[in-house]
């Protein structure tokens, strides 16, 4: 799936609503994508920063790891990377899943949901 992550007013978030809506209502397929907007681009600046995008590229292109192993990989602190990976998972870049080891205890497995991310301004 194709993530846009751009700044857009409540005008323009509306329009791409009706399009949508129109799209739906002649039975016409529905592109799959999924839209990130912010109204201010200071908040968009935020969520891509340089340690994130970094932590993201590691994610895609690397299989499935824990925070620890992208920590590690990353040479980050691992609070710093939960929080960024916290972040990346409410916008719905990435997801977390608690994972059982062989034997005994549990981990915290990451994985890149988006396949491409477009920035538009």
């Amino acid at each position: 799936m194709r993530t846009v992550i751009k700044v857009e007013g409540p005008a323009d978030f509306f329009k791409r609503g009706k399009v949508v809506a129109k799209l739906a209502d002649q039975g016409k397929t529905i592109p799959p994508e999924h839209i990130i907007a912010f109204e201010d681009p200071e908040d968009m600046a935020r969520l891509i920063t340089t340690a994130k995008l970094a932590l993201f590229r590691e994610i895609r292109q690397s299989a499935a790891g824990s925070i620890t192993e992208l920590a590690e990989r990353l040479r980050r602190d691992r609070s710093a990377v939960k929080r960024d990976i916290d972040e990346l998972e409410k916008a719905g870049l990435i997801e977390v899943q608690d994972m059982p080891l062989p034997g005994h205890g549990r981990k915290k497995e990451v994985r890149a949901v988006a396949e491409q991310i477009l920035l538009a301004i």
